[in-house]
Formats: C-alpha cells, sequence, structure tokens
C-alpha cells in the first residue's frame, strides 16, 4: 500500500515504543510509496514521514526488513531499506525494489522528453513514446529483481516464503546475543 500522515506519524511512536522496550524491529515491506497530492501535503505528509523516518533511522535495536512486494522511492528507506543498515535484510521471489516502479520511471522519463520535444519545438507520436518507454520499464523490471539485487550483495538473500519461519528466527537468534545501545532520537518537528 501506501504510506498516509497517520501511518507514518503511527510508525513513528511504533518504533519509539520498541526501543523503549529493547524490542526488535521487523519491517515487512510491501509499499508503493508516500501518498502525494495537496490534500495529504496540508495534513503534514512530510513532517510525518520525516518523524517515521528519523524514529527507524535512530532505532539501535535490531532490525530487519523483509521484502515481500515492491519497496518503492522513500518508502522504500522508511520501511528500513539498505542504506538505513538493517541487521538483516531478504526478499521474496515476489519483492522488487528500487527508486520507482517501472511504469513510474518510463512515464517520468517520457515527461522530460515531452518536455524536451516542447522546448525544441518538436513532437513525437504515441508510438514514439510507447517505444521509449519500453525499455526503460524492461530495465527497472529487470535490475529490480531481488535475483539481481541478491546477487550484487544489495541484501542478505533471496527466501522462498515459506523459508520465512526460520530464516526469521535464525536472524533473530544471531543479532539479539550482542548487547543493545540505548537510543538516542534526534529531535521530532512538532
Amino acid at each position: 500500500g501506501v504510506i498516509f500522515s497517520e501511518s507514518a506519524l503511527k510508525g513513528a511512536h511504533f518504533i519509539e515504543l520498541a526501543c523503549q522496550r529493547d524490542i526488535p524491529l521487523l519491517f515487512i515491506a510491501d509499499v508503493s510509496g508516500f501518498m502525494v497530492g495537496q490534500a495529504v501535503e496540508r495534513e503534514g505528509i512530510a513532517k510525518h514521514g520525516a518523524k517515521f523516518m528519523t524514529a527507524m533511522a535512530s532505532a539501535n535495536v535490531p532490525r530487519y526488513t523483509l521484502i515481500t512486494g515492491g519497496s518503492y522511492a522513500a518508502a522504500y528507506l522508511a520501511m528500513c531499506g539498505r542504506p538505513f543498515k538493517p541487521h538483516v535484510m531478504m526478499m521474496w521471489p515476489t519483492g522488487r525494489a528500487a527508486l520507482m516502479g517501472p511504469e513510474q520511471a518510463a512515464t517520468t522519463l517520457a515527461m522530460v522528453r515531452d518536455n524536451i520535444h516542447q522546448r525544441e519545438g518538436t513532437s513525437w507520436s504515441e508510438d514514439e513514446k510507447e517505444r521509449f518507454k519500453q525499455p526503460i520499464r524492461e530495465q527497472f523490471e529487470s535490475e529490480g529483481n531481488p535475483y539481481y539485487a541478491t546477487a550484487r550483495l544489495w541484501d542478505d538473500g533471496t527466501i522462498a516464503p515459506s523459508e520465512t519461519r526460520d530464516v526469521l528466527g535464525l536472524a533473530f537468534a544471531a543479532t539479539l546475543n550482542a548487547p543493545i545501545p540505548e537510543t538516542r532520537f534526534g529531535v521530532f518537528r512538532m
């Protein structure tokens, strides 16, 4: 799904409570991004999303990430993506992780090309636009594949859904033997 203002704030509070009690965090990601639009901007999506990311980035309890579906854009980061150094990060074969989804990437780059055509006083047909977008979709789909990520050590492995309980159990056992440092949160913008 999508992360809304309310869910971002709830996530920040949940992480804060887990850290106060030294409870490890498991992020199960199937998220297409943060909600966008004027209504959610008025509700404070940027502010609440920042609280969620600050809480997640500050958490010193063991953190585990399992990507089961799509995990795109800032939501990939908010759900403890690789840049935030989860103790263990795995993907199911159905998982995908990227800056954006294949269709969003193709549409965004086509809009850039539209602007170039407009500036130059040229145009292109719908068929040309589709031919331009197709290789972008294919590249994002290929490079978003969990086996592509695992082969480049962007995660700790692609696992079958049926192995999830056993693999997570081993990951918890391996990381919970170390002491858990105290979490010191940054300042949350109110």
